[in-house]
């Protein structure tokens, strides 16, 4: 009887499809309250740090006089501390996954000062450190 059972299921593994997705070809939709990576609409920004000082894992850091926003992505636990805090709601939270990282990428913002050019530099293009 054992031996019937091993061989059903055998055939039913043999002919069904993987259990698991082959995952950065295949990414699943995230579930309604899932956290992904924070982002930055730096020009509502007035790098008040309430951020950086709420973050428990100091991910965040601020340098009011340079008007640097930096975050470590890998520090980062995904709290919603920052953007909970934030007065001006400039910081939002991602619910879709980011690609692993081979490395260690930190994301600075920074802000020009006004009648500086504007740089190819905004919340959606990063200047990436590391």
């Amino acid at each position: 009887m054992e031996i019937l059972k091993m061989s059903f299921m055998t055939l039913k593994n043999l002919f069904s499809p993987p259990a698991t997705r082959r995952y950065p070809a295949k990414t699943r939709e995230p579930f309604p309250a899932a956290r992904g990576r924070i982002t930055i609409n730096i020009d509502a920004c007035t790098f008040c740090t309430l951020c950086a000082k709420k973050c428990p894992s100091q991910a965040i850091t601020v340098e009011r006089e340079k008007k640097v926003w930096t975050i470590d992505p890998l520090r980062c636990i995904m709290c919603r501390y920052c953007v909970e805090t934030c007065p001006r709601k400039c910081l939002s939270q991602e619910t879709k996954a980011f690609r692993p990282l081979a490395e260690r990428v930190i994301e600075t913002y920074t802000r020009p000062e006004e009648g500086e050019p504007r740089e190819a530099q905004s919340a959606d293009c990063p200047i990436v450190t590391g």
